[in-house]
């Protein structure tokens, strides 16, 4: 189970509920829906599909949408194309105009005050560049620095240029509403600019009643100047490569990639990685050598989620790249420097009860080589707060809502877990292990570490730590090795003959010696109940490297040939299982 969360846009190659599900199955976490294309009508089916086919998957798949943003486009071209020759002038007006080689309308009407002499304009996502020359009421006389053919509605970009264009146009604001309505669980805001756009993208969540969670996406070279206004009033923040590449010089952005998600990073706030992640994969069934080392790289920058766009909306080999990213993510998070990362995220944690008992149990969950970090939150808050230290293992996250529970999707590391609505720590605890133990996150016998608060059920009150013992343990000795192994066992007695012991097993038996050591190689483990650890079973263990547990009390009588149990070794600790 990778710890980095993988993001699939939908399109016309992933929208139905078989391939939708055989995306979550894959390893999708979020699924993201581009507004920009399609009407509400054609994304609704979208998202019935999805939450179709989470429940099948019994899996708790987010849902992201993607507003299209106060865009700047050009207008209608009659016959569709102009062309631009370098060097020539050519006019951009905010007059209805039609459309020819040297002159065109855009639909942002306050682009001229915006502007100054001197000043870049690029279209259609870099491919034409123009120079301001001059200004005149509304037009721009500008040179054509790279030419080639315009088509319609194409973006225009200003880069360094401060745009004042309302956060939000008419269509986002619908679009939201529209989201909040369907239940999705994530807006990604488009081309934010300062905390006011994250604000008034807040406020129209909030007047229709919605929970969705904002991710601001990083775009322009204004949004970096106000990055950490932005992020402290976002959920979350997405790079958006592809932007900042036409805002910015391409060569930039692997620098300002790591600065927002080392950002994002000390405030414990969820990044996304985006744009090219494996772009050769909407053609090619295996992805460059050069993309699997920019996932590899995002990973170590410490991006919590990889995202999809074209690769899984209209690329012919979506299943592939999610598995690509499944296989590369699982070979990248076995070499992070864990230690490095729990230290780094201490240095930026505030000094509070909750941070500190977050990062107590990530220090000690690493100590112990413990199997899970389990976490009941109200909020996700508390999850957040233990995932920003990055630790090794895996974070089982406990809410009884659902939205809370989809959020959690996008954190690093986090499992979310569906819960009862308990009226004690003690019970929801209690209902986790159960769940955790039927959904195979934990077994008898794992070492894992519960933080939660007390009183219960006030969010942002985390004051608990408690070091756990999977299952019921049965009995109890001194451990000679750390292995802990699952096996049936052969108990020898008085009343058993050696011969029925079954290679493979455990042996128990009251002592051993070397008339048996036949049986003894061909072991699982041993038991014994005469302790010591100079005894013959413990020695024998040491030498041949078979885990052992010596002295524990009546383990012929209270143990049967055929049982399944889990030996500790470690902590001299023999479990049933259920």
């Amino acid at each position: 189970m990778i710890k980095t969360k993988i993001i699939a846009t939908l399109g016309p190659a992933s929208q139905s509920v078989e391939q939708i599900y055989k995306l979550i199955l894959a390893g999708v976490d979020v699924f993201r829906i581009n507004l920009s294309h399609g009407d509400h009508n054609s994304q609704s089916d979208v998202i019935m599909a999805v939450k179709d086919a989470r429940k099948q998957a019994d899996r708790e798949t987010a849902i992201l949408l993607d507003t299209r943003g106060p865009e700047i486009r050009t207008s209608e071209i009659e016959g569709g194309t102009v062309f631009l020759d370098q060097g020539q002038t050519f006019f951009l007006t905010t007059d209805s105009v039609v459309a020819s080689s040297d002159r065109i309308g855009v639909n942002y009407f306050g682009i001229a005050d915006d502007l100054n002499v001197g000043d870049n304009i690029l279209l259609d996502d870099g491919k034409l560049a123009l120079r301001v020359l001059s200004l005149h009421g509304n037009d721009i006389r500008t040179e054509v620095v790279t030419g080639g053919y315009l088509g319609e509605h194409k973006r225009v970009s200003l880069p360094g240029v401060k745009v004042n264009l309302p956060p939000l146009m008419d269509k986002d604001v619908a679009d939201i509403h529209f989201g909040s309505e369907m239940g999705v669980d994530f807006i990604a805001a488009s081309f934010i600019r300062k905390a006011e756009d994250v604000l008034e993208v807040r406020r129209v969540i909030e007047e229709v009643g919605g929970a969705q969670q904002i991710i601001s996406k990083i775009e322009n070279q204004e949004a970096l100047d106000n990055l950490e206004e932005i992020l402290d009033l976002s959920d979350g923040l997405m790079v958006a490569r592809g932007d900042l590449g036409v805002e910015l010089q391409p060569e930039k952005v692997p620098v300002i990639q790591k600065e927002i998600i080392q950002l994002a990073n000390r405030q414990g706030k969820p990044v996304i990685t985006a744009t090219q992640m494996l772009e050769s994969m909407i053609t090619n069934p295996r992805p460059t050598r050069a993309e699997a080392s920019d996932v590899t790289n995002a990973i170590f920058d410490g991006t919590d989620a990889v995202m999809l766009s074209a690769e899984t909306a209209t690329g012919e080999y979506p299943l592939e790249a999610v598995r690509f990213l499944v296989k590369n993510a699982e070979i990248s998070e076995a070499v992070l420097p864990y230690d490095k990362l729990l230290s780094a995220g201490a240095r930026y944690s505030t000094q509070t009860v909750s941070n500190s008992i977050c990062y107590a149990a990530c220090a000690i969950a690493g100590d112990l080589k413990a199997h899970a970090i389990l976490v009941a939150t109200e909020s996700g808050q508390t999850a957040r707060m233990v995932a920003r230290h990055r630790p090794r293992p895996l974070i089982i996250a406990t809410s009884p809502e659902a939205m809370v529970r989809r959020q959690m999707q996008l954190l690093w590391g986090v499992r979310p877990l569906e819960v009862q609505d308990e009226d004690s720590v003690n019970k929801l605890f209690d209902d986790a292990i159960v769940r955790s133990l039927e959904n195979d996150l934990m077994q008898h016998g794992d070492t894992i570490v519960i933080i939660a608060g007390i009183p219960f059920k006030i969010s942002g009150s985390t004051n608990m730590l408690k070091i756990h013992e999977v299952g019921d343990i049965n009995l109890h000795g001194q451990g000679i090795g750390k292995e802990t192994l699952t096996a049936e066992i052969s108990v020898v007695d008085e009343y058993t003959s050696l011969d029925e012991f079954k290679a493979g097993n455990i042996l128990v038996t009251y002592d051993t010696d070397n008339s048996m050591l036949e049986s003894m190689s061909g072991a699982a483990g041993i038991i014994t109940e005469q302790p010591g650890l100079t005894s013959h079973a413990a020695i024998v263990g040491r030498e041949k490297g078979i885990p052992v547990i010596v002295g524990v009390k009546d383990a012929t009588r209270k143990l049967i040939s055929g049982q399944l149990i889990i030996m500790n070794c470690q902590h001299g600790q023999i479990y049933q299982t259920r």
